[in-house]
């Protein structure tokens, strides 16, 4: 998988993950991908309802270590 652009937000709590993920998607062209890095575990559920309300696809969610990965797709 080719990642377009890579957001570190470790440390940040809700809802700075999902506004800098907003913002980073802003700048990108359709069908590119963005891939954010958190360390807040309810970032799984608040990117699932980002991608729902915005129409960007939420292509997969993983856990690495402490570390929760999710990589959108710009629509």
């Amino acid at each position: 998988m080719h990642i377009d652009k890579e957001l570190d937000t470790r440390g940040l709590n809700c809802p700075l993950p999902i506004l800098k993920a907003k913002k980073a998607l802003a700048e990108m062209n359709s069908g590119q991908l963005l891939r954010v890095v958190s360390t807040d575990s309810g970032s799984t559920r608040d990117f699932m309802a980002f991608a729902k309300q915005t129409g960007n696809e939420l292509v997969e969610q993983q856990t690495e270590g402490s570390d929760f990965v999710h990589v959108l797709r710009r629509r």
